[in-house]
């Protein structure tokens, strides 16, 4: 397979399918058509990113999952006629000629359009023409069309193209500003009726001639001049619903919206944010009061989280188990906001049945010692024999225990599954026992997957790439699907977890170039409309943060956030704090506002000013990563527990004795 047919195979995986194209016919279409070859040859290495590119005129390719979404709303079939408006380099005309039977292609730009048919004529794609000429007129001689596709955007619908629509044919052409546009499906239902339907945001070239605009970009359809589109920040103004001070105990009301979905995930810009934790804090306690959410799903290692959850459902303390979160980074759990809410959700379990107690759990696999600790303990405690086998299975594991990463270049040196098989096994034992009906081998079985997922994790890291981070965030999501099934049908659960794990990677950057999924875009594409996933950003202020990993923590000034940023649009917008709900159906104007791509900000545990442009922000969509967004115009660092990282001042009696 070459190199460009492996990259058709991924792109139709990874931009089409995965993002709700499922029509084999287009699937296969675009698995054919080498896009490389209607591309500048200096643009041909980005050929299968999903991004429009240059093409000369000052026009573009379209991104492939335009191409694929406009043909599949136009309902381009096999046998049928086909025209397209803007035919730009030939791509989507290509395309179509493997599906249809004729397709006609119109392009202004005389050079373009000549380019165009040669390619298509090398190609041997023989049921296509091109020619040059105004495309608002449409081509009358070879109507009617069962689809006619627009690839530039005007005012209003240009009426010649509805009349060239056969009776049950459908037009799919993006109508708005010079900026953004809506994409519209309109389908002729009659001799002189239409129905149309939105398809969203996009962002086309203007629609110039006759029925479009002028070579100027101004109206060609009326003399009156337009009315003054409202600039982002206003839009955003105008939707955003102010939110009280965190401290008033009707904060999080404005949340109950969501309190009907099974997940309800809840993000934040950075580890080290009071703002942020005090926000998902009181949502979290008014969840679980009035709400019936009985799981707390946390990005913390499951052993240390299952120490909290012992305090939270009134059980005594594991015998000889390690105190929790005494790796770095210990602010992003030993800190007041949490020990408070340990304290909330320890009362509101009092009296309770304990199926209905509200739990408190770690998703993350980095903490694999304690994980074989706590497989052990169970196993020394019910089965000693197991446990027997089990410490011999795990005995490779012993020497990286303090130091797993090191495990990764062992691994590579030795042999890629020195340890896989065994680990595997344990876990497979342990979880065929607590499917069983031992309800008490949960809590073992799951750490024998963490064991697991962590062995492959610190295996692969040394690869780079997408893989490890994938490998992480499919075991979170996967803990979380166990969790729901184990607290029964009834279950619901929040997730506390950073923006760039919580909000869907399919509208990003992370996963739109670098093929990175996470917990959001799983959790969506599993429950669907059951999920609500919500994000959390600043302008500006201060956070808690180190410079380097294992480093002491320390205050950082956040910079104030750049001019191409969501960030600096939310702060442009004038409201202080609030919520901004981007529900589909809702606000759509704004939410074809937001499609536009955009710089988003993340900062982790790690934070460095110097170097921000590049390491804290990536391109994403807001309206496609999330439900709603959260914003606090200036924030403050969280404040930690500890005196330094990662051990010194951890009080011993955390989270009840401080």
């Amino acid at each position: 397979m070459s190199s460009h047919q492996e990259q058709r195979t991924r792109m139709v995986e990874r931009h089409l399918r995965s993002r709700g194209i499922t029509n084999p016919d287009i699937l296969a279409a675009m698995g054919e058509v080498p896009r490389e070859d209607f591309v500048p040859e200096e643009m041909r290495e980005f050929a299968y990113e999903d991004g429009p590119l240059p093409i000369g005129e000052g026009q573009t390719i379209s991104q492939p999952y335009i191409v694929a979404l406009m043909i599949d709303a136009a309902d381009v079939a096999p046998g049928g006629r086909v025209l397209e408006v803007g035919a730009g380099s030939g791509y989507a005309a290509a395309v179509m000629s493997r599906i249809a039977g004729e397709v006609f292609s119109i392009e202004r730009h005389e050079p373009l359009a000549k380019a165009a048919a040669e390619r298509i004529d090398r190609l041997g794609y023989d049921n296509v023409s091109i020619i040059a000429g105004d495309g608002t007129k449409g081509m009358p001689d070879e109507a009617p069309f069962d689809a006619i596709l627009v690839a530039a955007g005007g005012d209003k619908v240009p009426e010649p193209l509805k009349r060239q629509l056969a009776v049950g044919g459908r037009l799919v052409v993006p109508v708005g500003g010079e900026d953004v546009q809506t994409l519209l499906c309109i389908t002729r239902t009659g001799e002189n009726d239409w129905s149309e339907h939105d398809l969203g945001g996009v962002r086309f070239v203007p629609l110039i001639g006759a029925f479009g605009r002028y070579e100027n970009g101004s109206r060609a359809a009326t003399n009156h001049q337009p009315a003054r589109e409202l600039s982002l920040p206003e839009c955003i103004a105008e939707a955003a619903e102010p939110l009280p001070d965190l401290i008033s105990e009707d904060f999080a009301a404005a949340f109950d919206r969501f309190a009907d979905r099974r997940v309800v995930l809840l993000g934040e810009a950075s580890h080290g944010t009071h703002e942020f934790y005090a926000a998902r804090a009181a949502i979290t306690k008014r969840f679980v009061e009035r709400h019936g959410f009985t799981i707390v799903a946390a990005e913390a290692d499951w052993p240390d989280a299952a120490v909290l959850d012992r305090h939270i459902r009134h059980q005594h303390p594991r015998e000889g188990a390690p105190r929790p979160f005494e790796r770095f980074p210990t602010w992003m759990w030993r800190n007041p906001v949490i020990a408070r809410l340990m304290h909330d959700l320890h009362a509101l379990n009092r009296g309770r049945d304990p199926k209905d107690m509200a739990g408190f759990y770690g998703l993350d696999i980095y903490n694999m010692s304690s994980s074989i600790e706590a497989v052990l303990a169970y196993l020394d405690e019910h089965d000693p024999q197991a446990a027997a086998v089990a410490r011999e299975r795990y005995g490779c594991l012993t020497p990286w225990q303090a130091e797993p990463s090191t495990y990764g270049r062992a691994a590579l040196s030795r042999g890629y599954a020195e340890c896989e098989q065994q680990v595997i096994a344990e876990c497979r034992d342990l979880l065929e026992r607590a499917l069983e009906g031992d309800g008490g081998m949960f809590g073992a079985a799951m750490n024998a997957r963490l064991v697991a997922s962590a062995e492959r994790y610190y295996r692969i890291m040394y690869y780079g790439g997408a893989e490890s981070w994938n490998l992480r965030d499919s075991h979170m999501a996967d803990t979380l699907d166990h969790l729901l099934e184990h607290r029964g049908p009834d279950s619901k659960a929040l997730v506390w977890a950073h923006n760039s794990h919580i909000g869907d990677a399919s509208a990003t950057e992370m996963g739109r170039v670098r093929g990175e999924h996470n917990i959001g875009q799983l959790v969506r594409e599993r429950w669907g409309d059951q999920a609500a996933l919500i994000g959390f950003g600043t302008h500006t202020g201060t956070v808690t943060a180190a410079t380097d990993w294992d480093g002491d923590h320390e205050t950082k000034r956040v910079l104030p956030s750049r001019s191409d940023s969501y960030e600096r649009a939310c702060h442009d917008s004038g409201v202080e704090r609030f919520l901004l709900d981007l529900t589909p159906g809702l606000h759509e104007g704004l939410r074809r506002r937001l499609a536009e791509p955009r710089l988003e900000r993340f900062i982790g545990v790690i934070y460095r000013p110097e170097t921000e442009r590049w390491s804290h922000y990536s391109e994403a969509i807001l309206s496609e990563q999330f439900e709603a967004f959260v914003w606090f115009d200036e924030t403050t660092a969280l404040r930690p527990l500890t005196a330094h990282e990662p051990h010194e001042g951890v009080p011993d009696t955390f989270p009840f004795g401080i």
